[in-house]
Formats: structure tokens, sequence, C-alpha cells
């Protein structure tokens, strides 16, 4: 079977069987999850692509009970911390281009704990120089991440960075749906491109959507759009309400107000019992010299908590991010073993 086309299941609660499968779907099918097996037609394999993911508690630990990856997605072997399931979820090809559509749904289901991270940065890539004009010009890619944590269940993840190259558009969204006593830590990061060659806020746009809700409620809402009007001025539109009305003022990027000179940026939401002011306001003081780094830490309501970091540099802006994710399984998760490795 031609491996270029198939997609890897992993289920049951014996051994993990792997199964390789392919056929046809309409390309729609990738914002459907559990469909079933593979059938996309074949021109969509790597451009359109769904990963799932469900973590169940049993015999008192957690196992990754189901696992559906289609191309590009790959989904690494599971390891044990503690009774939690450590999972690397990888993105073999080179990143992802305009007109890409890739989508995640991962549930963790009553009492079960699972900490994901991923292998590397996300590249995106504007379109390929031979594809049509109108693709080039108005086709973003796009990727939607849902993920879902029931109740007295507990998510950990930490990603690596996006980075949008010279003339790539993106359009990211990520769903987070709680229940009250759920626990998360949360962390995703953006670069402003290839800031060594060149390319800093240098795409063509970036729209970016962080929601989280606790047993639906509406807890914590962040979006943005930005980009180029010009070749060397940007600027920054904040949508203000779910209609997608726009503020009245635009900012340059580069503005003291905005990004300044930072090209690393990462936003951490914390959700659990042992988020207080008090502890919101004692991170925020412990990290109030970090280098060059800036990082802020505030209390958005009782048991939520967000971080923010900024940084000019990778080295600085990743030992600011490592040290706030240590210090919150310390204080907060008391476990300091679930930063896991690579």
């Amino acid at each position: 079977m031609d491996s270029a086309r198939s997609s890897l299941r992993i289920g049951g609660g014996g051994p993990e069987r792997a199964a390789l499968r392919s056929s046809a779907r309409l390309p729609s099918a990738v914002a459907r999850p559990f469909q079933g097996r593979d059938q996309r037609p074949s021109d969509a394999i790597g451009r359109l692509a769904r990963l799932e993911l469900v973590f169940e508690r049993r015999r008192g630990r957690t196992i990754l009970a189901h696992a559906y990856a289609e191309p590009p997605f790959r989904v690494g072997r599971s390891f044990a911390i503690d009774d939690a399931a450590y999972v690397i979820v990888v993105c073999t090809g080179p990143g992802i281009f305009a007109g890409d559509a890739l989508h995640q749904d991962v549930r963790v289901e009553p009492g079960a704990r699972a900490v994901l991270t991923s292998q590397s940065a996300l590249q995106v890539h504007p379109a390929a120089p031979e594809a049509p004009p109108k693709r080039a010009a108005e086709t973003a890619a796009v990727v939607r991440y849902d993920y879902h944590v029931a109740e007295d269940a507990e998510l950990h993840c930490h990603w690596d960075p996006v980075i949008p190259f010279a003339d790539a558009a993106l359009e990211q969204q990520f769903d987070l749906a709680l229940q009250a006593t759920s626990r998360l830590y949360w962390s995703d990061a953006l670069m402003s491109g290839r800031a060594s060659r060149g390319e800093a806020w240098r795409f063509r746009a970036l729209a970016h959507t962080l929601r989280l809700r606790v047993d639906g409620s509406l807890k914590y809402l962040e979006r943005y759009r930005l980009r180029p009007v010009l070749s060397d001025t940007l600027i920054l539109r904040q949508a203000q309400d779910e209609r997608g009305v726009e503020g009245p003022a635009d900012r340059r990027l580069t503005s003291r107000w905005v990004s300044d000179d930072a090209n690393y940026f990462a936003t951490t939401l914390v959700h659990h019992s042992r988020v207080t002011a008090d502890e919101a306001d004692a991170l925020h003081r412990r990290f109030e010299r970090s280098g060059d780094a800036r990082v802020a830490v505030d209390l958005i309501e009782r048991q939520l908590m967000i971080g923010r970091v900024m940084a000019p540099s990778g080295a600085c802006f990743a030992a600011a991010r490592a040290e706030m994710r240590r210090a919150l399984l310390a204080s907060v998760f008391q476990n300091p073993g679930f930063a896991g490795r690579k």
C-alpha cells in the first residue's frame, strides 16, 4: 500500500493495533472528527488532515484509548508520567502551505491526565510559486484545534512556536472546553517570522483565536488579526466581539505598546483550584526581572490565571517560558515531572 495515502489508527483496550486505510471523501470531512477511516480524495492527502486523540483512565492510569492521524500528522509513542500519558504530536511535512487545512480533536475523559507537546515549531509557508494567482493572493492555511477536558480530568499542552514565513497567511483557532473540576495547563507561542533572515513581520496575514469555556460559559477570549499594509508597515486590528467588529485604532506592530522589539510571544492559561490572586501575584513578582524577556501573570477569575512572555530572541524567550512552566507545575499542579521530555 502507498504509505503517502494512508492514515494511522490506534485503539482498543488491549495491545495497540495499527491499521492503514485509504479511500475518498469530500475535503470538508477534515472539519468533522471521528468519521472513521480516511476517505479523502487523493489530491487532498497532505493538504487536508485530521488528528483524533482520546485519553481514558483505566486501572489507575491514563491510556491513549483512541488515536487517528492522517498525514502529515503522526502520533508518537505514549509514555507514562506517574498516572498521566505523555504524547508528542508530530507534523511530518515541511510545514503548512496556503490552502491547507488541519484539524485536531483531543478529548480527555473523566479522571484521565494527558500531557501533549509538539516535536518542533510549525512553519507556515506562502503559496508555491507555481500556484494560481488567486490562491497565492487570497487563500490562507487553516488550523483548528478542539480540546475537551471532562470532569476531574487534566490536560497539559505546551506547543512550540508558529513561524509564519514571508508572504504566508494563517488562520488558527483554539477552542478549549472544560468542566468546573477540569484542570488545564496551556501554552501556545508565536514568532514574528524568521527574524534572523530579515523576515520579522513580513507575513501577509495571521488571524488567531483562543477561546476557553468552563461548563459552557465563555471565560476567556483572545482574538486578533495581524496583516501588512505596505512592505515595511504593519497594523494590528483587534476584534472586539463574536461578530468580528474591529477596533477603531490601527497601530504599527513594532510600536512601543504593541510588540516593541519582541519577536517571540507566548500565552499561558492555567485552570486549577489552587489558582488564587495571591498565587498569581507571587508568580508575577517572581518574573518581574527576567533579563531581556518581559513576563506578566494575572488572575482572570477564581481558578483561572493567564501568563504572557515576550522576548527579542529565542534563547531568553525559551528560558523564561520554561521557567514559568516549572514554577506553575511546582506551585499549582505540584508535579514538576509533567514537564516531560522530547
